[in-house]
C-alpha cells in the first residue's frame, strides 16, 4: 500500500512537471513569474518585514512594562535576615517573589514621533520592494526580447542555409553539365559552410539569451521553457506623440515606488528629527512593586532563663548628693527547653511578609556628554541627505525619461531605414539571382548581394526589437506596465 502512494505521489509530480513544460510562457507570465520568485524580490520582501516589526515594537512600547520575578537562595553564616532585616548567625533557605510595572507619563513627543518615523520607513519599504520589482519587470522584459531578437536571427540564418542549399543544388548540376566551371560550386560551398557557421553562432545566442531569461526568473538552467514569440509587427505600441518626456516624467513622479519611497522616508527623516529634539525634554514615569518574602530555616530550641548574677555596664548613675551607682545589667544562663521556634507556613509568611510601593520618578537631561546635541545634529544632516537624494532621484528620472525618448526617436529612425534596406537588398538579390540563373552574373557577386541582404536582415531585426523596447520603456515609465 505505501509503495502505491508513493508512486502515485511521484506520477503526480511527473504530471505536474509536464503541464509546466508544456505551458507558453509570454511577456507577461515570465515578468509576472521573475517578480515573483527572484530572489532580489524576495529579500526586499524580508527587508519590509523587519521594518513591520520595528514599527509594530514602537506602537507596544507605549504599553506600560510588566515584569514578574522570584528568587531562591540558600544562606550561611553571619548574613541579614530578609524578613526582620536583622543580623543572624544561622543558616536558612529564603525565597521571594515580586511583580513590576513602569510607565512614561510624560515625553510621548519622543516616543510618538519614532513610532511615526517607523511606520514611514515601513511604508518606503514596501515602496522599496515594487522599486525592485519595477527593475526585476524592465530586466526580464528585456531579457524576453533579447531572446526573440536571437531566435528570430537563428530563424533569418536558417533560411540563409537553405537558400546556399538550394543554390549550391542547382550550381552542382550546371557543373556537373558542364555549364558552369567547378569554381563556381566551390565558391557556394565556403559561402554553405559560412552560412552554417553563422547559424551556429546565432543559436548559441538563442541558448544563452534563454539562459539569462531563467536567471532573472529564478529558473533551473535545465528547466525547458516553451517561449510564446508574438509577431514583432503584431506588439501594440503607443504613438510617440503621447510618450512626450514631460508628460512622462509628470506621470513617472507619481507611479514610480522609487519617487514613494524617497517620499516616505523623507517624511521619516523628519519624524525622526522630531524625535531627536523630544530627548532634550524631561520624562516622568510612573512605576510600582508587589513582593513578598519567605524564610525557611531548621527548628530552634527556646530555654527557660534563669539569673544567674549581674554584671557590669559600664554605665553610672546619679543617685543625688554626689552618690553614684555603677549599673549593672543581669545575667541569664539557659535552662530547660520549654518549646522550638520553627518558621511559618509559605502561604502565611507570603501574607505577613507583603509589601507595596508606588512612586513617580522624574528624569531631567541635563548633561550626557553631548550624546543627544550629536543624535539631534546627525537627525538633521540625514534629513537633508534625504532631500538630496529625493532630488537626485527625480533628476536622475527625468534625465532617464528623457533619453529614453531620444533612443526611441533614434531607434524608430533606424527601422524605418532598416526596413528601406532590406526592401532595397530583396530586390537587388532577386535581381542576381535572376542573372545567376541566366549565367550573367559571378557567383561571387551573388554571394555578395547574398550577404548584403542578411546583414541587412539582421540589422532590421536587431533595430525592430530595439524601437520596440525602446517604447515599452517609456509606456513603462508612463504607468502603463508591460505588455505584448
Amino acid at each position: 500500500m505505501r509503495q502505491t502512494v508513493s508512486l502515485l505521489f511521484i506520477l503526480l509530480l511527473v504530471a505536474i512537471g509536464q503541464v509546466d513544460a508544456q505551458q507558453k510562457w509570454n511577456l507577461e507570465t515570465c515578468v509576472t513569474y521573475a517578480m515573483k520568485h527572484n530572489i532580489a524580490v524576495k529579500q526586499s520582501v524580508l527587508q519590509a518585514k523587519l521594518s513591520g516589526i520595528t514599527y509594530k515594537q514602537s506602537q507596544w512600547s507605549q504599553v506600560p512594562s510588566l515584569s514578574l520575578g522570584a528568587n531562591g537562595a540558600f544562606n550561611s553564616g553571619n548574613n541579614q535576615d530578609p524578613t526582620t532585616f536583622t543580623r543572624v548567625t544561622q543558616n536558612y533557605i529564603s525565597a521571594g517573589v515580586q511583580l513590576q510595572s513602569s510607565a512614561e507619563i510624560f515625553n510621548f513627543f519622543s516616543k510618538r514621533n519614532t513610532i511615526a518615523a517607523n511606520e514611514w520607513e515601513l511604508m518606503a519599504s514596501k515602496a522599496n520592494v515594487g522599486k525592485i520589482m519595477n527593475d526585476i519587470a524592465l530586466s526580464t522584459a528585456n531579457a524576453y526580447l533579447q531572446l526573440l531578437l536571437a531566435k528570430e536571427q537563428q530563424h533569418i540564418a536558417e533560411v540563409q542555409i537553405q537558400q546556399s542549399q538550394f543554390q549550391l543544388s542547382n550550381t552542382r548540376k550546371m557543373v556537373d553539365a558542364g555549364a558552369l566551371p567547378e569554381l563556381n560550386a566551390t565558391q557556394l560551398e565556403a559561402q554553405l559552410a559560412s552560412d552554417s557557421g553563422n547559424y551556429i553562432a546565432a543559436k548559441g545566442n538563442t541558448t544563452q539569451a534563454m539562459l539569462t531569461l531563467k536567471n532573472l526568473m529564478s529558473i533551473e538552467a535545465d528547466t525547458e521553457l516553451d517561449i510564446e514569440a508574438p509577431p514583432v509587427e503584431s506588439i501594440p505600441l503607443q504613438s510617440i506623440a503621447d510618450l512626450q518626456p514631460s508628460f512622462v516624467y509628470e506621470q513617472a513622479l507619481k507611479n514610480q515606488p522609487q519617487q514613494q519611497s524617497n517620499e516616505y522616508k523623507l517624511k521619516a527623516a523628519q519624524k525622526n528629527l522630531s524625535a531627536a529634539k523630544a530627548s532634550r525634554y524631561p520624562t516622568l514615569a510612573a512605576f510600582g512593586t508587589l513582593a513578598s518574602n519567605y524564610l525557611s530555616f531548621d527548628k530552634q530550641p527556646i530555654y527557660d532563663k534563669i539569673l544567674s548574677g549581674y554584671t557590669s555596664t559600664g554605665l553610672v548613675a546619679d543617685a543625688g548628693g554626689g552618690v553614684l551607682y555603677n549599673v549593672q545589667a543581669p545575667v541569664y544562663t539557659n535552662g530547660q527547653t520549654i518549646g522550638y521556634l520553627s518558621p511559618a507556613s509559605f502561604q502565611s509568611q507570603l501574607s505577613d511578609n507583603f509589601r507595596k510601593s508606588f512612586g513617580l520618578s522624574l528624569s531631567v537631561p541635563l548633561f550626557n556628554g553631548g550624546n543627544t546635541h550629536a543624535l539631534v545634529e546627525r537627525s538633521r544632516i540625514n534629513l537633508q541627505s534625504m532631500q538630496l537624494q529625493k532630488e537626485q532621484d527625480n533628476l536622475k528620472l527625468k534625465q532617464d525619461i528623457y533619453q529614453a525618448y531620444n533612443a526611441a526617436l533614434i531607434a524608430q529612425e533606424r527601422f524605418n531605414a532598416a526596413d528601406k534596406m532590406v526592401a532595397a537588398n530583396e530586390k537587388a538579390y532577386n535581381f542576381a539571382s535572376k542573372r545567376f540563373s541566366i549565367g550573367a552574373l559571378s557567383t561571387f557577386d551573388l554571394i555578395t548581394t547574398q550577404n548584403n541582404l542578411l546583414r541587412a536582415k539582421l540589422e532590421y531585426s536587431i533595430n525592430r526589437f530595439d524601437y520596440v523596447f525602446k517604447m515599452k520603456v517609456l509606456e513603462f515609465y508612463k504607468g502603463a506596465g508591460l505588455t505584448l
